[in-house]
């Protein structure tokens, strides 16, 4: 019978490893299902019909109380990560000063987006008129969220 608690026991832990640990259903999970089975059918064999289901409910049992415990809401906030990203990938434009009618020089060719200079602030822009090559004047036509669509000028 010690051997039956054993592989019950061992089956079990390595359920719950599987679950918890290691992703997806591979060794682990296979070998405490069989560990499992082999228990159910060896308490068959060994001691009889009636001990077999005993073995076989409280098997049932059991591992329906350690799932509903591993997998209860409380368990997954322990481990579970609670941090929140609250930044920004970049500013909106009209925080860096850029507004619509603003000037400022491509630095690279915008085909139709590349970076243009701003006085000293360098922003990714789009065209709306095509290519604009490298070292052009550009004016700010509009902002649409953090898109900054330029024009050329002469």
């Amino acid at each position: 019978m010690t051997l039956i608690i054993t592989l019950i026991a061992l089956g079990i832990l390595l359920l719950a490893i599987e679950v918890l640990i290691i992703p997806g259903f591979g060794f682990a999970g296979v070998i405490g299902l069989l560990s499992i089975i082999g228990a159910v059918i060896l308490a068959f064999v060994e001691y009889g019909q009636v001990t077999g289901l005993l073995v076989l409910g409280c098997v049932i049992v059991i591992t329906s109380l350690s799932t509903w415990l591993i997998l209860r809401s409380k368990t997954w906030k322990n481990i579970s990560l609670r941090d929140t990203i609250s930044s920004k990938v970049d500013n909106a434009p009209e925080e860096k000063g850029l507004t619509a009618g603003t000037q400022g020089v491509a630095i690279s060719r915008l085909a139709p987006g590349g970076k243009v200079r701003f006085g000293n602030t360098d922003v990714e822009v789009y065209s709306r008129s095509g290519i604009i090559n490298n070292g052009a004047k550009v004016q700010i036509v509009n902002t649409e969220e953090s898109k900054i669509i330029v024009k050329q000028i002469d």
